[in-house]
């Protein structure tokens, strides 16, 4: 007798079932996708699970889960590369009930705008300046806060956050009972605090943020599921290199931001130049110190 197939346990069904390339070439065959091969790509690389929190999620061994998600990848890359229409159809499923118990983190990942709509109650931040979205999460200033009942917008009002940075942003949110935020860069570490909080994140939005708000609650905000935050490059570039014993030209490389040293041998005054590499991006600055002797600078850590 032939053992039964587990069913895989997933979220909810794909909002989007067909995809069908703009300039597709007529009786281009079709790939089909399964609806618990799509559920792994959600997961995964939507959500940004690895395959043994996939398979805790969906019910079934990592080994399948991993079966399943190259079987998904391989018919994407047939669609990319040949221009062949996607269905996502059929498959051994079961819809859960979408309860924090079945699905943790369902409720603290990314998700689709569809899913507001016809939602009654949340509360939204917006990472906010002067009428617009700020595009430094870790920087903003203030935050405009909107109450949602019935799907619409009943109250909004703008908070301070005292110049408090990164770490401290979140649990400010937390404060306010915010459950989704819209903001424009975002840093990977931002992001982990938001999700173990609890808060939806739509990022790399820009423009007002009435009216980001308006689309995310009418399913067409136009957000960005791989955000990461470009100014730990370019707005934390300016680094100040300090050349110790040294006279000429240093170069400082590292990650993130902060103070580059360059060291050397050397006397009189040395400049030195500081690079590295953030968040999305590189940052350059100039470095001055005393030193005595002559040499060239090395390379400098921050």
């Amino acid at each position: 007798m032939a053992r039964p197939v587990k069913k895989k346990k997933i979220c909810s069904l794909p909002v989007f079932q067909e995809f069908i390339p703009r300039n597709a070439v007529e009786d281009m065959p079709e790939v089909c996708m399964t609806v618990e091969e799509y559920e792994t790509i959600r997961l995964m690389d939507f959500n940004g699970l690895n395959q043994q929190e996939c398979a805790d999620r969906m019910g079934v061994a990592r080994t399948t889960v991993q079966a399943m998600y190259m079987a998904a990848r391989k018919r994407m890359a047939a669609c990319l590369v040949e221009g062949r229409p996607l269905k996502i159809v059929g498959g051994d499923y079961e819809v859960c009930d979408g309860d924090e118990q079945c699905c943790p983190g369902h409720h603290s990942k990314h998700r689709c705008p569809q899913y507001w709509k016809g939602r009654e109650n949340m509360k939204l931040a917006v990472t906010y300046s002067n009428g617009q979205i700020f595009q430094h999460f870790g920087k903003t200033g203030e935050f405009k806060l909107y109450t949602i009942e019935d799907n619409k917008i009943t109250s909004s009002e703008v908070i301070s956050t005292n110049g408090e940075g990164h770490g401290a942003l979140v649990g400010i949110l937390k404060q306010q009972q915010v459950d989704t935020l819209i903001c424009g860069g975002i840093g990977a570490g931002a992001q982990s605090a938001l999700a173990d909080a609890g808060i939806t994140l739509y990022g790399g939005v820009q423009g007002s943020a009435d009216e980001a708000v308006d689309a995310l609650l009418a399913g067409k905000l136009s957000y960005d599921p791989a955000v990461h935050c470009d100014h730990h490059g370019h707005g934390h570039g300016e680094k100040h290199g300090h050349c110790h014993e040294g006279h000429g030209e240093g170069h400082c490389h590292g990650e993130g931001h902060g103070e580059g040293h360059c060291h050397g041998e050397g006397h009189g005054n040395g400049d030195g130049k500081g690079h590295g590499k953030g968040c999305g991006g590189q940052g350059q600055g100039q470095g001055h110190g005393q030193g005595n002797g002559q040499g060239r600078g090395g390379h400098g850590a921050h």
